[in-house]
């Protein structure tokens, strides 16, 4: 049995870990306990957090959106942060990490499925929209981009009736891992070093 300790960044996140990836990973004999942050990303509070975590669990992981991750330089990158987050803490926790950040946001993987978007906010075109979106990212959903106006999670609530922590786990349990693991390289590569801790 492998317990592994995931820092999140919040409730909709936490919820998301519970619903989709806790009974997946417990078919291979890993046990998942998402922890929040509660917002506020930023490398000081994830240094204290995964410390005091480190201590509880065999291997420690995060799940935190790129798009919300305070004090990052200009030219930061998914992999500059991520060796910034495993930099951040001490040696001898190290091995017991895999960091991760999601590209650029959690709400980037709901549109692996347009329809399931459509089906979950009960709107007959957003199907189209959500469609067009994708189009325009190379029907890459990790691509969805990095902008306060144009962010995932803003064109959601833009554009629809979308509720965070309601709405987005809902939306990714229809969707279903596999299809997401299919449209999202970055999380889908994240998920196999976690099955891989088995």
């Amino acid at each position: 049995m492998v317990r592994l300790g995931i820092s999140v960044e919040g409730p909709t996140e936490e919820r998301f870990i519970k619903i989709l990836l806790q009974p997946h990973l417990s078919q291979k004999d890993i046990y998942v306990t998402p922890v929040s942050i509660n917002g506020n990303v930023s490398l000081d509070r994830v240094r204290h957090e995964l410390k005091n975590l480190a201590y509880s669990f065999d291997f420690i992981t995060t799940f935190y959106d790129f798009y919300g991750f305070k004090g990052k330089i200009e030219a930061e990158t998914k992999m500059t942060l991520e060796s910034k987050i495993a930099e951040s803490i001490k040696e001898d926790i190290r091995g017991k990490l895999i960091p991760y950040v999601q590209m650029y946001e959690f709400e980037g993987l709901l549109f692996s499925s347009p329809e399931a978007i459509a089906s979950v906010l009960q709107g007959g075109s957003l199907n189209i929209w959500a469609t067009s979106i994708l189009a325009e990212f190379s029907n890459n959903p990790e691509k969805v981009n990095d902008s306060y106006e144009t962010a995932p999670s803003k064109r959601l609530e833009k554009y629809t009736n979308y509720r965070k922590t309601t709405h987005g786990p809902n939306i990714s349990q229809e969707i279903g891992l596999e299809k997401m693991r299919q449209m999202c390289s970055g999380f889908d590569d994240w998920l196999t070093k976690l099955e891989k801790l088995s």
